[in-house]
């Protein structure tokens, strides 16, 4: 549905409940995920992790006694995560509700859970039991099969991410990316980018980390060129992005979307990691697939539709990675990775940055955060907030709601 409050109300309507207990029942499901006051909001026009926080405010508002969840802290920040599977504590402890939840985020999920059913890359089982039981009989082969478990703890950020106001204003350098006083509103009067400053130089590896809302999406699709500003501008190697024509924009900069469907052109696997390579970079391409465990003599002849969330996700890095582009966009990257497609990722972009690609990663891994970045910037409400690039840096960022 277009609004919200339709969207929660949908499923409550094709069960028949009263309006009366709708009209409470809709804001109640919606303030339960973190969207109070969210009812009248375009669900177009929310980000991704707003987008899987309404999902699941629509799935449990009706109060099911059997809830399935897939993948259902994919985008979400770190708070959110965590206030999901609060939640979902409760659910259980206050209606004895069954819950099939698929994650791989076993910090959170581990512990919830009755019974762990682990699977290999085939579908079999590994083991299934009480999770104790599960990590102590199996947890070596769990280890050797990629799947991620509870002790694969998230190395603390360095201790430069210390959290500061700030608003850099980066020193002249050979900058690939230039944004200079960078606003865009997606409805008028609410920004989404607020007076962004901001210069990457060629091989350096930025994580955008902020809450969900924050504007990370909308700077990477103004940097890449998919929306243009309001206000300032975006430089790629001193041109306007918006201005390329697609065959030049794409040799620039290669855009990986959060959702991956989005980017998806061709009928095949083999035709989209293909489309528009010179025969050098269809030879990179292959094996760029078979690092990333989808061989084409295994996955070409598939739609790219029919893959798993994983496995489209490494696709669409791939066919961004085959052409070396100068500068590498990505959006929540590792998400639906297991830990062999985390580990083939990480190791990939780090080879790409050595080779002079700049990279610019929007993401609430931590763990991807502090292995491949080597500068973080933070986002809140449109504003960049910290930043631990060099530079010189004002005490307080331009802040004016007129603007």
């Amino acid at each position: 549905m277009d609004r919200a409050e339709d969207d929660v109300a949908f499923g409550l309507e094709n069960r028949a409940w009263a309006w009366p207990a709708m009209r409470a029942r809709v804001p109640e499901a919606l303030s339960t995920v973190g969207l109070g006051g969210f009812d009248r909001r375009r669900g177009s026009r929310l980000s991704g992790g707003q987008q899987q926080r309404l999902a699941l405010a629509g799935v449990e508002a009706p109060r099911p006694s059997v809830l399935v969840l897939d993948e259902p802290t994919a985008n979400l920040d770190e708070e959110a995560a965590a206030a999901l599977f609060e939640r979902l504590a409760l659910i259980r402890g206050e209606r004895s509700a069954t819950i099939v939840l698929v994650e791989h985020r076993a910090d959170l999920s581990w512990p919830l859970a009755d019974l762990v059913l682990a699977l290999d890359e085939l579908g079999t089982p590994i083991d299934v039991g009480p999770p104790a039981e599960v990590l102590a009989r199996s947890g070596t082969r769990l280890a050797g099969a990629g799947i991620w478990l509870p002790d694969d703890l998230v190395e603390p950020p360095p201790a430069r991410w210390r959290k500061t106001v700030v608003a850099p204003i980066r020193a002249a350098g050979p900058d690939v990316v230039r944004a200079h006083h960078l606003r865009f509103e997606f409805v008028p009067g609410v920004p989404a980018v607020r007076d962004v400053e901001l210069g990457i130089a060629g091989g350096e590896r930025v994580a955008l980390v902020g809450p969900n809302g924050s504007g990370k999406s909308t700077l990477l699709r103004l940097v890449a060129g998919l929306l243009r500003p309001g206000h300032g501008s975006v430089r790629l190697d001193g041109v306007d992005p918006a201005r390329l024509k697609s065959a030049g924009l794409a040799a620039m900069a290669g855009y990986v979307f959060q959702d991956p469907e989005l980017g998806f052109l061709a009928d095949t696997v083999a035709e989209e990691v293909r489309l528009g390579l010179d025969p050098a970079s269809v030879d990179r391409s292959a094996a760029l697939m078979d690092r990333l465990g989808l061989p084409l003599e295994a996955f070409g002849a598939r739609s790219p539709y029919r893959l798993s969330g994983g496995e489209q996700r490494r696709l669409s890095m791939a066919t961004a990675l085959a052409r070396r582009p100068r500068l590498l966009l990505l959006d929540e990257p590792t998400f639906g990775q297991d830990r062999r497609g985390w580990e083939s990722l990480a190791e990939i972009i780090t080879e790409l940055v050595g080779a002079g690609t700049a990279v610019l990663a929007a993401t609430h891994d931590p763990r991807f955060a502090a292995r491949v970045a080597d500068r973080r910037i933070e986002m809140d409400d449109g504003w960049i907030v910290a930043d631990d690039g060099q530079g010189r840096f004002p005490a307080e960022p331009f802040r004016s709601d007129a603007t």
